[in-house]
């Protein structure tokens, strides 16, 4: 059996839980074992999307030698925390060739989740079943830094039973943008209210993501709004049966 690492993300740990066991669950069923290192935090983003590079760098150190210590591709169901190790880290450490060599190490062997199911794995179809309507949200940090967008599409348009509509302006941003909806909130909040007006040209009662934040911040918008629809990560969806 071939093995993976988790890395959950700050997000996925604290708020859904949910999303990470479904990964879990899914690439056990494909035979491959998923680790955990218990020593990861948080990936240094936060303070790094802020500018505050000095304090970013030891979080990014931190993370760098827990996954040495651990075998196999590193597993992550958020774009934006991909692209923080695959890009980010290495920046970091431009000028310091000892860890801009661990950094590229790690940061070759990092895959978001549908982007290591569909182009690794060379797997769509999970067996998944969805009696239902689906639409798609194209997260900003996956789409835009990473090509990853047809991925999470080939895997919903495999999902048995469900039936995926498009989703107007799928790839325009929810205002989340992690410190950008804190410094920009009234810029934050049109986009949100533009993000959700067009779920609801969808009529999809689902709106499925691959970042957490994305979700976190269209599901407050929607609860206060006391809407119907609800926000899922694709990960719990290609868990269902």
């Amino acid at each position: 059996m071939s093995t993976v690492q988790l890395f959950a993300t700050c997000l996925v740990d604290t708020f859904y839980p949910a999303t990470g066991q479904a990964i879990v669950n899914i690439l056990n069923r494909l035979g491959i074992d998923v680790g955990f290192p218990p020593g990861q935090t948080c990936c240094g983003q936060p303070a790094y999307n802020a500018g505050l590079r000095n304090e970013a760098m030891p979080v990014a150190r931190h993370t760098i030698e827990v996954f040495e210590a651990v075998p196999g591709p590193v597993i992550i169901p958020s774009g934006s925390c991909a692209v923080m190790i695959k890009h980010g880290y290495p920046e970091l450490f431009a000028s310091d060739p000892g860890w801009l060599a661990r950094a590229q190490a790690l940061a070759a062997r990092t895959f978001e989740f549908s982007e290591y199911l569909v182009d690794i794995l060379g797997v769509t179809d999970l067996g998944a079943r969805w009696d239902g309507v689906l639409t798609y949200h194209a997260s900003c940090h996956p789409n835009r830094h990473l090509g990853i967008d047809r991925q999470p599409r080939a895997l919903l348009s495999a999902v048995h039973g469900a039936t995926l509509v498009v989703l107007p302006d799928s790839q325009d941003c929810c205002g989340f943008g992690g410190v950008f909806s804190v410094e920009h909130p009234e810029l934050s909040a049109e986009m949100l209210k533009r993000k959700i007006s067009n779920l609801g040209l969808s009529k999809a009662p689902t709106l499925v993501v691959t970042e957490s934040g994305c979700r976190m911040h269209i599901a407050g918008g929607l609860s206060k709004q006391k809407a119907f629809q609800r926000v899922m990560h694709l990960a719990e969806v290609l868990d269902s049966h």
